[in-house]
């Protein structure tokens, strides 16, 4: 939690820190509010919230002017990456009220100073990184398939221990999911309307961002689930199996990633997970 000091002379008032950060903040934008616009943004490699793998270093609140550090695992982290995560903190601050300006500031990283200096001036990343391979869309994309698919495992997984079989998985379609049954559940409707099941709701729900940012379902008749390459799912036992194990490595991956980038970031920045 939070803890407020006594205002200092220039009338701000400092918090030593709020989620592993430092905060100096006039109020003039809500704090919390901040908080959870940066937890929208996400490490694309890990596909987790840059607050919860405790990137963001400062937050400075100036009569509506914000600004925002943030730090990463190593100094050579890509670029892209990190391009993208400067690009959401600044978007998704700027979206706020009172907000009248937004400064992102990339710290202790090879190419800080351009990525700073870029996504501030709402330079494109093709213009600060001309020898770039990829432009920053078509590895968004990439990064997004990858994650997509991780989380495909999971929301596989709840729906086969509430008993549910391939024969049924498989032909789902986006109009098959309720995902406002409930807070915690989400109700799933198989068998042509014949029988109704209820599942955890965050293992579909998230999932589902990932399915729509991708393209994979973007109206109520689409398929729920595909493969690596974007194909429908057969309900063939032996080959829903072996997607089943493909995403579960692909969530492995990431997440034995998202161990070593943790193991850095403790090492080089001295942050603690626990």
């Amino acid at each position: 939690m939070a803890t407020t000091d006594p205002p200092d002379p220039s009338g701000l008032t400092n918090h030593s820190e709020i989620a592993s950060c430092s905060v100096t903040t006039d109020k003039s934008v809500d704090l919390d509010a901040i908080r959870e616009r940066l937890d929208h943004v996400h490490d694309p490699e890990l596909d987790r919230s840059i607050v919860e793998l405790q990137y963001v270093e400062s937050i400075e609140i100036d009569h509506g002017a914000v600004t925002v550090a943030f730090v990463l695992p190593t100094a050579w982290c890509s670029p892209a990456f990190a391009w993208m995560m400067a690009t959401g903190i600044r978007d998704e601050v700027a979206e706020l009220s009172g907000a009248t300006s937004v400064t992102v500031r990339l710290l202790d990283h090879m190419h800080g100073d351009e990525i700073t200096t870029g996504v501030n001036q709402r330079r494109s990343f093709e213009s600060v990184f001309e020898d770039a391979e990829d432009g920053i869309e078509a590895v968004r994309r990439k990064l997004d398939e990858k994650a997509r698919f991780a989380r495909q495992h999971s929301a596989l997984t709840t729906l086969q221990q509430a008993g549910l079989d391939p024969d049924q998985i498989a032909p789902l379609t986006r109009a098959d999911v309720d995902l406002d049954f409930s807070s915690d559940q989400a109700a799933v409707t198989i068998q042509n309307g014949a029988l109704t099941v209820t599942v955890a709701r965050d293992p579909l729900a998230e999932y589902l961002e990932k399915a729509r940012a991708t393209g994979l379902v973007t109206d109520d008749n689409d398929p729920l689930f595909a493969d690596r390459e974007g194909e429908t799912l057969s309900s063939d036992p032996k080959s829903f199996e072996s997607i089943v194990r493909d995403a579960r490595l692909a969530a492995a991956n990431i997440e034995g990633q998202g161990a070593i980038c943790e193991s850095l970031h403790k090492s080089r920045n001295d942050v603690d997970f626990e």
